[in-house]
């Protein structure tokens, strides 16, 4: 069973206008015009709202023991060389 509802939506006249053009140059309706659009941006929201990070993990025992404990500036130190 297919339904519907009714609802009210307040868009700029400048956007309406644009759209009654579009639906008109193709053929169809406004109604189905604007059910594309919030079919496609729905569908888009739902592929991009959840961002897992990739596992960039490497094999390994940690931190070399010379490194744990170092501050950021000997760590940096030993990546870029003394540049202070």
């Amino acid at each position: 069973m297919v339904s519907s509802m009714k609802t009210t939506v307040d868009l700029p006249d400048a956007l309406v206008r644009e759209a009654q053009d579009v639906a008109r140059a193709e053929g169809t309706t406004l109604r189905a015009l604007l059910e594309d659009g919030l079919r496609a941006v729905l569908a888009r929201r739902r592929s991009t709202a959840r961002f897992e990070l990739p596992d960039a993990s490497v094999d390994g025992d940690g931190v070399r023991q010379e490194f744990r404990g170092a501050s950021w500036d000997d760590l940096r130190a030993a990546v870029y060389g003394d540049r202070a």
